[in-house]
């Protein structure tokens, strides 16, 4: 044995067998290792992850009845919503077409967004859209304001009313009240009140500008013809008081006098005043009748005013 061992072809061929018995052993586990491996891994491919049909009936049917329930809940607050949005618009619409005094709604820009018929009729314009405000009042200019407002041109030029709109629009003013000589496009003078205000947004910054627009040439003529009324009465009365100092004076020179030649020139002088005074009355009462609705309508126009 020791002589087979001190031999080194046997031992070079012993090593060799060793290696080879190690080398396959070694591949044959590596082997079954990768075939477990492998076969772990089928297992796992093999087990399908869940799907919306695994899960419970009921619990996917109340979900949908859910979604439904909110956006039948939704379809009913739109409409909700719009309704009001249109019932609101025709609200509006129907008290600025209802309304007597014109309503002119300008923008930033100085145009003309929105005009009620009554604007339209006493402005004389078939259409106000799109408009300026100097397209509009051309000339017009400011007879007086409100004590709040406070213009250097009124005191010495005549100030425009396209420009206290302007100013309206630069500076945001709130409120301003004023009357103006207008004419309207066909020729007729107008005497208007115009109150210029501003719109303003909720924020607080300005949207435009709100021009309220009334005629007031009927009151102005009512008050013209009061006028007149007043100076006839007063010239009235003082003939009435003159005829009558007159007629006191004839009767007590008649009633002191006993002249028979001068009694009928001072019963003639009594009889001719009495029937001028008869004809100043008649003819004043003539007037006041063919005149009978003056009173009345300065009266509406005053509580109007």
């Amino acid at each position: 044995m020791v002589k087979l061992l001190a031999n080194p072809v046997p031992l070079r061929a012993l090593l060799v067998l060793f290696a080879a018995g190690f080398a396959f052993t070694f591949v044959i586990w590596l082997m079954r290792r990768l075939r477990s491996d492998i076969a772990a891994e089928a297992d796992l491919d093999s087990v399908a992850p869940p799907t919306l049909e695994a899960l419970p009936v009921h619990l996917y049917n109340t979900v949908i009845q859910q979604l439904k329930q909110q956006k039948h809940e939704l379809q009913v607050q739109t409409l909700s919503e719009q309704r009001r949005a249109r019932t609101s618009e025709n609200l509006s619409q129907t008290v600025l077409s209802n309304l007597p005094c014109g309503v002119l709604v300008f923008g930033l820009n100085g145009l003309v967004k929105q005009a009620n018929p009554a604007a339209k009729d006493i402005l004389g314009f078939r259409s106000l859209s799109g408009m300026s405000a100097t397209d509009i009042f051309r000339g017009a200019t400011v007879c007086s304001a409100s004590p709040a407002v406070h213009s250097e041109s009124l005191e010495d030029t005549p100030a425009r009313l396209a420009e206290e709109v302007h100013v309206v629009l630069r500076e945001g003013s709130k409120h301003r009240q004023l009357e103006a000589d207008y004419s309207t496009p066909q020729g007729e003078r107008l005497r208007v009140a115009v109150t210029v205000s501003a719109v303003p947004a909720v924020d607080g910054s300005l949207l435009g500008a709100a021009c309220l627009i009334s005629d007031r040439s009927e009151f102005e003529h009512i008050r013209d013809q009061q006028q007149l009324q007043r100076e006839i009465s007063a010239q009235t009365a003082l003939q009435l008081r003159t005829s009558l100092t007159t007629i006191a004076g004839y009767a007590e020179q008649l009633a002191r006098n006993r002249d028979s030649d001068l009694v009928p020139q001072l019963a003639a002088d009594i009889a001719s005043e009495a029937a001028s005074l008869d004809r100043h009355i008649g003819g004043f009462l003539a007037e006041k009748r063919n005149a009978p609705g003056i009173d009345a309508r300065a009266s509406a126009a005053g509580r109007a005013k």
